[in-house]
């Protein structure tokens, strides 16, 4: 088990090490960052001054070094717009968007493993009919749409939920759905297929041969088989949902990372757009990791890979 997690934990350093270089090539690619600064109408003095105060005269590499050095101990340096340190910007906002995206998936997972277990156990029946469609419709529809529509109906309509802000657990209702049923479809589609594959088995129908309770067939002998590429895929559904809130945060004016990093890009605020977007890669990578191990765990075969 332990060359297989010190291998993971390389290649995790190693893809973290290289999103570094991007995240931080891409920021200066594109344009000057001494004139995103000063605005397009400053002089030259100006633009001279500035390159010379935030560094942006010294060699590439140096500014690079100077930044990661900076990053691995949390310094994100000083927001050009708001005049605040990124860090304390981001510990202000994380836990938004992180209760958002833990809450998004833990709805899809309720939501999606029964119904791909009960279309797979009814399989060519009306419910596995009626669970498709519901794939194909959370599939198909945008995730603003859906929430507009919530937002008409149970804000608006029967004013049960608050519409905007994030003062209580009910304002986290609409956007947890919003954001968590766009991932239900390729959860459910995923376990269905796994199921149907599950039940054919061999030790499945042993399992019935030696009549234990269905409760156990399904659930820990089938549904444990199948939980591999559930992991995997929730793993980088998470990912998607921490990296794609920010339609969500700004409907429902969470003001979470998502939000943050919209009103940075617009602002050319160049070290909230490298923090966030390095933070979310990171977010990603451990999540990758996580699944991992997790799976070495259900399944020790994959320690040898």
């Amino acid at each position: 088990m332990l060359p297989f997690v010190a291998k993971r934990l390389v290649s995790a350093l190693l893809t973290l090490l290289l999103v570094s270089v991007l995240t931080f090539s891409l920021a200066h690619l594109a344009g000057d960052p001494a004139i995103a600064v000063a605005g397009r109408e400053a002089s030259a003095e100006d633009i001279e001054r500035i390159r010379a105060y935030y560094g942006f005269d010294r060699p590439i590499v140096v500014q690079y070094l100077s930044w990661c050095a900076k990053a691995a101990v949390g310094d994100f340096g000083m927001s050009y717009h708001y005049q605040q340190a990124v860090s304390d910007m981001l510990v202000a906002r994380l836990p938004i968007t992180l209760s958002l995206g833990i809450a998004a998936l833990a709805f899809a997972l309720v939501l999606s493993l029964p119904l791909g277990v009960l279309a797979a156990i009814r399989r060519g029946s009306l419910i596995d009919r009626l669970c498709l469609f519901l794939a194909v419709v959370g599939q198909a529809m945008p995730t603003f749409w859906l929430a507009l529509l919530m937002i008409v109906y149970f804000s608006l309509t029967l004013q049960w939920l608050p519409v905007s802000g994030n003062s209580s657990w009910l304002n986290f209702v609409m956007p947890t759905i919003a954001l968590g049923y766009f991932a239900t479809p390729a959860l459910m589609r995923l376990t269905r297929a796994g199921m149907i594959d599950a039940l054919e088995s061999d030790y499945v129908r042993t399992a019935w041969a030696k009549g234990l309770r269905p409760f156990t067939v399904l659930f820990r002998h089938a549904l444990r088989n199948v939980m591999i590429p559930i992991v995997s895929v929730s793993a980088v559904q998470l990912g998607a949902m921490l990296a794609g809130s920010i339609v969500v945060e700004q409907i429902f004016a969470l003001q979470g990372i998502g939000w943050l990093g919209y009103d940075a890009t617009v602002r050319s605020d160049l070290p909230v757009v490298q923090a966030i977007t390095l933070i979310i890669a990171a977010f990603y990578v451990l999540l990758t990791l996580a699944a991992d191990l997790i799976n070495a765990a259900l399944d020790p075969r994959i320690r040898v890979t």
